[in-house]
């Protein structure tokens, strides 16, 4: 229900990827395709971009033909952008990335908007100075001429290409047709359009004379699904109304199966295993879509079934605390989906804590947990909890020797690591390893957007599309994941600050500083993690301070424009203040909506119902 991401901004990352053009191709068959066309096709659409926005420069920005100018530049841009993108992901997104403050992390100052989306505000909505719509126009053109150089400088291959253009299936999934790359204009359904023809034409230059002599029928149906996709957009082009439900499941997820079946029938490039996506998933709405690798940590990947089993024993045992009270199923009962169903989390003697306790199912797909963001992965998180003196209480550093005496943790111990531990590091690594396998991507939605089924009510649709569009849930809650670790890279999980009330009467702002800690910066004030809403159902009350009981409730919050649109003080709220005006026919189908996404059938459970 959010509007705008809030990103850190850190230089290491502005490195160009580094994936090797060779050695990951399985053979380089006799008609390996000349990429130099697309390359060609990528820089020329980049220049295209430049000269419009030198065009810009000189206009009135509040003026009619400063936003067709505006929206020929924007076309430029997401033809370059599945190329310039992939090759720079830092600067490719923020170039087209919310209009908000930047946070840079390696000098911890902050940075003033720029990109397409701050110049999309002073044209749209006006009230820019001059100078600054110039000082905005100049500062964005500095990083396309930044992607532009990349573009020049690194050679298009079969890996890049197909990487490059999964990434911007994804953006079209989860950014274009959300209003998420255009939140003021709705330009995105039309740029979507324009990316899908862009894909046509790359891929009519590139690899279809190799697919139609292997497969005719495949470069057929490719042909045709595109051609329907385009034409769904072209007739449907109200960004309210548009049936997002309809065009993920009946006309995306068809191009994305052709897709994949394109790359494998080509035989230039096998895949990687060191992105978030598996490569071999015909959708993003399978139940192995994203790659559980990419989002772990590097020492505690492919973990052995005897690690999950054993880590699946320790979850469950209290004496892993150093007074035996707390496991962790005391505040993640997989009985009520991995949470608690109490307003605030329980500390070892019985006191509230600060925070209400998430759901743990499909929590590996992250980069930040605890509601304050103070951990960046799971094995930091887990430590965290035995070293909190409310918790577990008890060092990561020594092993905790009374779980031996449960004589089964001997045998477990030896079979999964080969020893008995000296240190807790392996029991933690044991849990994450178990936690990680608690992940649900079977709901009535996934089944239903992988036309496994077709059983979503009128009003799931309506919720659907809501979510999507005129709710603007998705533009924080990315699909499909739902959570807010942000597509198509998937290397951060943004932070909100939305304003969220002391109680539910809404009259009094909640004095939890989230993530202000880390910095003590003005703008990180009443921020917090954006955690999925898969299997929401199950898990109130709702916020990091449990406020809300319902989920009507949380409806009405949003509906209301978070603590702003309340009257609150809150300056740095990257929620918009406006009230989204939904009636209260709409607020119950979201609601309704949301409940299709629930799944706590997970691989690892343990017996017992929600």
């Amino acid at each position: 229900m959010c509007k705008y991401l809030f990103f850190t901004f850190c230089f290491s990352v502005l490195l160009a990827c580094n994936d090797k053009s060779r050695s990951e191709f399985t053979e380089v068959p006799a008609d390996y395709p000349n990429w130099q066309y697309a390359q060609n096709y990528y820089l020329k659409n980049m220049n295209d971009a430049l000269r419009l926005i030198d065009t810009l420069t000189l206009m009135n920005p509040e003026s009619k033909s400063a936003k067709s100018v505006f929206k020929d530049l924007r076309i430029a841009f997401k033809k370059a952008e599945p190329y310039a993108s992939y090759l720079n992901p830092a600067v490719g997104h923020r170039a087209n990335g919310p209009a908000l403050p930047v946070f840079a992390e390696d000098t911890e100052r902050v940075l003033s908007p720029i990109g397409l989306q701050k110049m999309e505000e002073s044209i749209y909505e006006g009230g820019e100075e001059r100078a600054v719509f110039i000082r905005e126009t100049q500062l964005t053109k500095g990083m396309l001429k930044n992607l532009k150089k990349n573009i020049e400088e690194k050679e298009l291959n079969a890996p890049r290409f197909f990487i490059a253009t999964h990434q911007q299936l994804m953006r079209i999934i989860s950014l274009g047709i959300s209003g998420f790359d255009t939140p003021v204009s709705h330009l995105g359904l039309g740029e979507t359009a324009v990316s899908l023809e862009s894909l046509k034409e790359m891929y009519d230059k590139t690899l279809r004379e190799i697919i139609q002599r292997k497969n005719q029928n495949l470069d057929s149906d490719f042909q045709e699904n595109i051609g329907k996709a385009v034409v769904f957009l072209q007739e449907n082009t109200d960004f309210d109304d548009f049936d997002r439900y309809t065009f993920i499941r009946d006309y995306m997820n068809p191009i994305t199966r052709n897709w994949v079946a394109i790359r494998k029938e080509s035989g230039l490039w096998k895949g990687v295993k060191n992105k978030p996506f598996n490569f071999d998933a015909p959708t993003f709405f399978e139940k192995d879509a994203f790659n559980l690798n990419y989002f772990t940590p590097a020492s505690n990947r492919n973990p052995s079934q005897k690690q999950i089993a054993l880590g699946e024993k320790l979850f469950f045992d209290p004496k892993l605390s150093e007074n035996g009270t707390m496991a962790c199923a005391t505040c993640h009962n997989p009985e009520k989906a991995y949470a608690d169903a109490i307003v605030l989390n329980i500390d070892n003697d019985g006191t509230r804590l600060q925070r209400n306790t998430p759901s743990l199912i499909n929590a590996t797909f992250q980069k930040s947990f605890f509601w304050d963001g103070r951990a960046t992965n799971l094995l930091d998180q887990i430590s965290s909890v035995f070293t909190n003196e409310k918790e577990f209480n008890s060092s990561v550093h020594e092993f905790s020797t009374e779980i031996l005496e449960d004589t089964l943790y001997n045998g477990l111990f030896q079979d999964a690591f080969g020893k008995i531990p000296q240190r807790n590091t392996e029991i933690v690594k044991a849990i994450s390893s178990y936690i990680a396998t608690l992940n649900g991507f079977d709901s009535k939605f996934d089944r239903n957007m992988r036309a496994e089924e077709n059983t979503f009510t009128k009003e799931e649709k309506h919720g659907m599309n809501l979510f999507m569009g005129k709710a603007l849930c998705a533009t924080c809650h990315f699909m499909p994941l739902t959570n807010g670790t942000v597509p198509p890279f998937f290397a951060e999980t943004e932070k909100e600050v939305i304003g969220v009330p002391k109680t539910a009467a809404n009259k009094n702002l909640d004095d939890d500083d989230g993530f202000y800690w880390r910095y003590n910066e003005p703008i990180h004030k009443g921020m917090f993690k954006t955690p999925t809403v898969r299997n929401v159902e199950f898990t109130a009350p709702y916020m990091h301070n449990g406020v809300y009981a319902t989920l009507e409730q949380v409806m009405d919050f949003y509906n209301q424009g978070g603590g702003g649109g309340m009257g609150f003080e809150l300056e740095h709220q990257t929620l918009p203040f406006d009230e989204l005006k939904l009636t209260d026919a709409e607020q119950q189908a979201l609601v309704s909506f949301l409940k299709t996404l629930s799944d706590t059938k997970v691989d690892g459970d343990s017996p017992g119902t929600i």
